[in-house]
């Protein structure tokens, strides 16, 4: 599955709901999940830190999708062309 295809399906499965709500409101709810992953990076539960990831990438795509943003294109014109960014991200 590519970026696309997951952002598409978040979009698709979500976007009504995730409209009523906002981008404010989805923020939090993005940085609570970020605040799950860091919690989860310090233990030993391997499968709880996947679902972790995974969380933080859906909650990124609905915030991506809320915002009109294309992650997959946004990700090749930073990272992928003109050799990427320079020092660090």
């Amino acid at each position: 599955m590519t970026i696309e295809e997951f952002q598409r399906h978040i979009r698709e499965k979500y976007s009504a709901h995730d409209k009523q709500r906002g981008g404010a409101a989805t923020f939090v709810w993005f940085i609570e999940e970020v605040g799950e992953l860091a919690s989860a990076l310090g233990q030993t539960d391997r499968a709880n830190l996947e679902e972790e990831f995974a969380d933080v990438l859906a909650w990124l795509c609905t915030l991506a999708n809320i915002s009109d943003i294309d992650l997959a294109a946004a990700v090749e014109r930073k990272y992928l062309r003109g050799g990427g960014p320079t020092g660090f991200k």
